[in-house]
């Protein structure tokens, strides 16, 4: 089940529908493609690193693009395409909050983690995360999710486990402990903004959150003075961050998470590590391994069974 779009005051009981099977279809399919662009985000990463960019200099770009974009569409999109009204109240300190820390800490926590811990340790603590929303979701939620969803997403988190591949090296405790902290912070932006968003519409809610991250990243920045991309493929690569895998990924998560609810939406993302892995291949030109290419079928899997089971 997930919340009317239209939601607002009220208990949570009354403001619940069964989506209509084309409306969980498109649902799908919006969270697929921010799964997509999501997972296009370390490759674009990686290049802008390479330039010389730091994190906080490369998030603090993402998130100033990403405002100044979406600004720009909800200005010539009132009242269409999700520009609901601007918030108010406890939706805007909602948001704001959302934005300006939940969301930051879980992006920078990530990226820190990516400095003491392999990338493929890192990942799997992170995709704990789908686990954890539905947690979240039966208890907060009051949802109560069928014996086939949680199969599908056993079979999501082994199929990410296997994507992301083997643990090598000597690991520094606190990398694992940041993507776990990367991991609490991602499962409650999504259960809270399933809260939110249906309130305000996708658009409107990601420019409060945008914006509030933009703030946060460049007063960080002016304390810090981090490093910036050396080059114009570094600055284009920190451009394409802010635009694909910021204004496309977080518009299309959220109005996707309006038709699917935290759950299913927590499941379909786990595609987005698949994807990482397949651009690495295509554009970094890195290895994959049999087993990588078995992870990668049974995520690939679960999303299809998931939409089987949805009716979608």
């Amino acid at each position: 089940m997930t919340l009317l779009r239209s939601g607002g005051s009220g208990t949570a009981d009354s403001r619940r529908r069964v989506p209509r099977v084309g409306d969980r279809a498109l649902g799908l399919m919006l969270v697929l493609v921010s799964a997509a662009a999501f997972g296009a985000m370390p490759v674009l990463g990686k290049v802008a690193y390479r330039s010389g960019a730091e994190p906080v200099s490369l998030l603090a770009v993402r998130f100033a693009v990403a405002a100044a974009l979406l600004l720009s569409i909800r200005a010539v999109l009132p009242g269409r395409g999700g520009a609901g009204p601007w918030p108010s109240g406890s939706t805007l300190v909602t948001l704001l909050a959302l934005g300006g820390g939940v969301y930051v800490l879980q992006a920078l926590s990530y990226f820190r983690a990516l400095q003491f811990a392999p990338a493929a340790l890192v990942a799997i603590v992170l995709y704990v995360y789908p686990s954890l929303v539905v947690l979240l979701a039966v208890v907060f939620l009051r949802e109560r999710p069928t014996l086939a969803v949680v199969g599908c997403l056993l079979l999501s988190v082994l199929g990410v486990a296997l994507t992301v591949g083997p643990v090598r090296g000597t690991v520094d405790p606190l990398g694992p402990a940041l993507a776990a902290v990367s991991a609490v912070c991602y499962s409650v932006y999504i259960v809270l903004s399933s809260r939110v968003v249906p309130r305000v519409g996708p658009l409107t809610s990601i420019c409060v959150v945008v914006c509030a991250a933009a703030v946060s990243y460049g007063t960080l920045a002016l304390a810090t003075r981090p490093a910036w991309p050396g080059d114009a493929g570094g600055w284009a690569a920190a451009v394409s961050v802010g635009v694909v895998g910021t204004v496309v990924a977080m518009l299309a998560f959220l109005a996707g998470l309006a038709r699917l609810g935290p759950t299913d939406t927590s499941v379909a993302s786990t595609l987005e590590p698949v994807v990482a892995a397949a651009l690495g291949v295509a554009v970094l030109g890195e290895a994959i391994t049999p087993a990588q290419a078995a992870g990668a079928v049974l995520v690939v899997a679960a999303v299809v069974a998931l939409a089987r089971v949805r009716g979608g």
